[in-house]
């Protein structure tokens, strides 16, 4: 089979194998995607079934996000050293089996478990979805529109987890947002074990296994730390212990990483401006954005009364505003380059999140959840994208997948840590209070905090952020 790295004529069956290679890329990142936010609208199902807590619910989503994030490193390595498609069957085949897992789960902690699991197998999947992309079209506008139309099926899987799960709880019962993940990834791993040519761009060497427990460790303990601080308070040592175990760390990742052989996380790619800065704009605006959905569910679950189905119809709108911003993005990038392009699509969704948090118990759908949500998920589908163009366009070609797999932890350990946080903000704000009036005051000053946030990414990405007019070969 012809490595997807390698340049070829564009024969026919080149094109087709490429188009393969797009659309195996494009739903496994959807799945891994849609499984950050499908589950907010079965919460409550989950919690009468199984009798979680609070804070139980909370890890239903962030053991699968920390996982996802922390493992990702580790994952887009594994792709650059063992095989894109071997590390995509890989993380397919462990997300699928978690799924089935977490669908058939009696207790809490085997929900909880499985949750760990699926984001385990998305760190590996990942981070191979688009470096086999990146590998399978040159650099150019040709990759700078694959790459818009893998943000927006991502941003799509984001987007309508709050309608597919919606749909699923309300006719079927919570189990299906995740047992429904088995059919389709049965169906993509038969297509990709044909269809997919195997290639990798890295000399085969051990995998730094100490550097990715330590970074998932860090990111992990400073997450639960942030939690904790809602059922325990700041001074708690059940908070201090892991927010300062959490930096010890990541200092101590950093150490091992300048010293061992062969590091999971070279230092020197950080060396590159594009890199480093686009990554971090990307932790930014994780952190701002991925708590949208969360909030915006349970907003109109618990504050205006929709239903689980109603509240996935509500945010349609929204689903369809981040799919538009993803799929301009490339056409807009070639006229105003990536900078401003990201610098516009920034400020357009903290003006929807300043608007969002003037939220009011009695609500209308209109101006409490269709427009502002339209131009926060505009604003952020228009920034993503040019930040992944500038951050893949300056790796290594033996560093492909690693700098995917960072793309992919600094947005979503951004969300992680950003849902931690604003929970944590809206919990304070609602002091125990469980009335209409109380709950959206909390949920406005995540909102409020989200929009600081933003702006405070816009400042960095105005002062750091390379200028290019776009990227191009």
């Amino acid at each position: 089979m012809v490595d997807v790295s390698t340049p070829t004529r564009r024969t026919p069956r080149t094109r087709t194998r490429t188009w393969a290679v797009v659309f195996a890329a494009c739903v496994g990142q959807f799945l891994v995607v849609l499984d950050v936010s499908v589950v907010n609208v079965a919460l409550p199902s989950m919690r009468t079934d199984l009798g979680l807590s609070t804070a139980g619910l909370q890890w239903v989503l962030n053991a699968y996000s920390i996982a996802f994030a922390g493992f990702m490193l580790l994952g887009g390595r594994a792709a650059d050293i063992y095989g894109r498609k071997r590390m995509f069957l890989v993380g397919l085949g462990l997300f699928t089996a978690a799924s089935l897992a977490g669908g058939l789960a009696q207790e809490g902690w085997q929900l909880l478990a499985a949750r760990a699991a699926q984001g385990l197998g998305a760190a590996v999947l990942a981070p191979a979805t688009l470096t086999l992309l990146t590998a399978a079209v040159p650099e150019g506008p040709a990759r700078t529109k694959a790459i818009g139309t893998w943000m927006a099926v991502g941003a799509g899987g984001g987007a309508t987890g709050g309608l597919i799960g919606g749909v699923l709880t309300d006719t079927l019962s919570w189990r299906w947002v995740l047992l429904i993940n088995v059919p389709v990834g049965i169906l993509v791993l038969t297509g990709a074990a044909i269809w997919l040519a195997e290639g990798r761009t890295g000399e085969r060497s051990r995998i730094d296994l100490p550097g990715a427990l330590l970074v998932t460790a860090g990111l992990a303990s400073i997450a639960y730390g942030i939690v904790q601080t809602e059922e325990s308070g700041w001074t708690a040592s059940a908070t201090l212990v892991p927010l300062l175990a959490g930096p010890a760390l990541l200092a101590l990742f950093v150490l091992v990483e300048s010293r061992t052989k062969k590091p999971l996380m070279p230092l020197r790619v950080l060396g590159a401006r594009a890199v480093a800065s686009a990554n971090v704009a990307m932790l930014v605006i994780g952190s701002a954005t991925f708590s949208m959905w969360y909030f915006m569910t349970v907003y109109a679950q618990n504050v205006l009364g929709y239903t689980a189905l109603e509240a996935g119809l509500a945010l349609m709108p929204t689903s369809v505003a981040v799919v538009v911003g993803s799929k301009c993005a490339p056409r807009l990038m070639a006229r105003v380059g990536a900078k401003n392009l990201a610098l516009v699509g920034t400020v357009v969704a903290a003006a929807g999140f300043g608007w969002q948090s003037t939220m009011t118990a009695d609500g209308s759908f209109l101006t409490a959840i269709c427009l502002p949500g339209v131009l926060m998920m505009a604003g952020t589908g228009l920034a993503a994208t040019p930040l992944a163009s500038l951050a893949t366009s300056g790796a290594a070609p033996g560093e492909s997948g690693l700098v995917s797999g960072l793309v992919n932890t600094s947005r979503t350990m951004g969300g992680a840590l950003g849902l931690a946080v604003l929970s944590t903000v809206a919990a304070a704000r609602t002091a125990g209070g469980t009335g209409p009036a109380d709950l959206t005051a909390g949920y406005a000053l995540a909102f409020r905090t989200s929009g600081s946030v933003l702006l405070g990414g816009l400042l960095l990405m105005i002062l750091w952020l390379p200028r290019h007019r776009s990227v191009r070969r």
